[in-house]
């Protein structure tokens, strides 16, 4: 059940209940499937979904489910002043529930306020533009930040690879910030870190840092090589990840853009590589992957295709991980560059 802000009428029995702060929501639903070929099975189920109003399931519109497949779009933030019109479209449906005064405020220093024109002059445009790709950039970079608000991100101590969860505990999962980014010891929002965190997410929830064995998952972040150096489409890189991968459901490595964070375009329909594809496996059980430009000889089946001089970064997630992912028993190596 979804309640808006301010609701106060009684809440029925029986209903799992999110009082939204906000009148705008995004719902996300996801469905794993351990096949590839069962994706069917999985649009089936979630084609099921039904969004109505509460005691009137007779007055629901018919669900519409648009299928994106194959179908070029883009969703990355916007770079330019646009995103300061989207904000103020925003500001206009939400109001007060937006933000607190100050950073209402801080609108209305650039001429965003609620049911009031917004109509920058070319000058005013031409700042806000750069303005808003310093603020995407500037977000991009702290994502890469090993330590961030004061938090070390890095999961192992001798590998690159990162996660903004890293410092959780089963008491406090999320480590010390809670899911609104407000930090336990101290009271104040880590900015940095939120600024970092969907500027390649656009979501969170419990399920990323899960200390449950067999339930959510686990990720891993990582965009530059066991050098240090940050990971490009030109250069050849294997992966070596030891036998016994801790993933109950299944597991899979994703490249993304370096840049914009989107899913990276390597010519491929989904640039990823993992269990569903069943790469060969070494003979002590352990899995070698590669990356680069061309596939190594006899390594096709285990190989992801890069951009020649674009660069990228890689998420490796752990779907139902086991113990030894959780605690850190089993970890990934780095990328390392094969010359």
């Amino acid at each position: 059940m979804l309640v808006p802000p301010g609701y106060k009428s009684d809440v029925p029995n029986g209903y799992y209940v999110y009082r939204s702060a906000t009148m705008n929501v995004l719902v996300t639903l996801r469905a794993f499937v351990a096949n590839p070929k069962e994706l069917g099975l999985a649009v089936e189920h979630l084609d099921k979904t039904k969004v109505y109003p509460l005691n009137d399931n007779a007055a629901a519109k018919p669900m519409k489910f648009p299928d994106a497949s194959a179908v070029k779009l883009n969703l990355l933030p916007s770079t330019d002043s646009t995103a300061f019109d989207q904000i103020k479209q925003l500001l206009d449906s939400e109001g007060e529930n937006l933000a607190s005064p100050d950073w209402l405020g801080m609108l209305a220093s650039i001429g965003i306020v609620k049911g009031q024109p917004f109509r920058p002059d070319a000058h005013t445009r031409s700042i806000l533009d750069k303005a808003a790709m310093t603020g995407f950039k500037t977000a991009r970079v702290l994502s890469y930040d090993p330590v961030v608000n004061g938090v070390s991100q890095v999961m192992y101590p001798d590998r690159h690879w990162i996660n903004p969860f890293t410092g959780g505990t089963r008491a406090h999962p999320s480590g010390p910030w809670n899911l609104s980014w407000i930090m336990r010891s101290g009271g104040y929002r880590a900015l940095d870190a939120r600024t970092s965190f969907f500027s390649y997410s656009w979501g969170v929830s419990p399920g990323m840092f899960t200390f449950t064995p067999g339930e959510g998952a686990i990720y891993a972040i990582v965009a530059v090589d066991s050098q240090g150096k940050p990971l490009s489409g030109s250069n050849d890189y294997r992966l070596h990840l030891p036998a016994n991968i801790p993933a109950k459901l299944f597991w899979n490595v994703t490249l993304y853009d370096a840049f914009s964070a989107a899913l990276y375009d390597n010519g491929q329909e989904a640039p990823a590589l993992g269990s569903p594809q069943k790469p060969e496996q070494n003979v002590d059980g352990s899995t070698d992957l590669y990356f680069g430009p061309k596939a190594p000889d006899g390594k096709a089946r285990n190989w992801l295709p890069t951009a020649p001089g674009r660069a990228y970064m890689a998420i490796l997630r752990l779907y139902f991980p086991t113990e030894a992912a959780i605690d850190k028993s089993w970890k990934p190596g780095d990328f390392e560059e094969v010359r």
